[in-house]
């Protein structure tokens, strides 16, 4: 699908490439998402990140895991106090790193459907962590946030979803 003609998709890229506000892109299979994302990569002059929870995700959206890019661990992350400070804690960024999250302006996450509620918590809490604004969501990174929530759920084992 050629994005481009949309006005839907044309009112969305105005918005994220004029606002900071976070915006939830969603549409069934084939109504041009991924095709968006690519257009806004190319059109954006903001400092961007691409991120996808699994790896052909992210390749096909021409990016990252989130877990790579955030230096997350696999196991559930709790999202309590404790939980939170552990996190900070045990992800140790290096300069190169922590210096991409403090300049980033909008991060992507694609197949957004797939990322559970605890990694998207833990996002939140690097962003807010790395970049010293602790008031606001994610650091006061603009996030998009792509996908179709009737698509693929994420992938949990039942220890897990008892966990959490």
């Amino acid at each position: 699908m050629n994005t481009t003609h949309s006005p839907v998709y044309e009112l969305a890229r105005e918005f994220v490439i004029h606002t900071d506000k976070n915006i939830f892109i969603t549409g069934k299979a084939g109504t041009g998402k991924t095709t968006f994302l690519h257009q806004l990569k190319d059109q954006s002059l903001k400092q961007m990140a691409v991120v996808a929870p699994t790896g052909v995700a992210a390749i096909n959206a021409g990016g990252t895991t989130l877990h790579s890019f955030f230096q997350l661990p696999f196991h559930p992350l709790l999202p309590t106090v404790q939980g939170r400070k552990q996190l900070i804690e045990t992800v140790k960024m290096r300069g190169y790193k922590r210096k991409l999250l403090q300049e980033l302006e909008l991060l992507v996450i694609d197949e957004i459907s797939m990322v559970r509620a605890d990694v998207l918590d833990a996002v939140d809490t690097m962003l807010r962590h790395v970049r010293f604004r602790f008031r606001e969501p994610f650091g006061g990174v603009q996030v998009i946030f792509i996908g179709d929530m009737y698509q693929l759920s994420p992938v949990i084992s039942e220890d897990e979803w008892q966990l959490l």
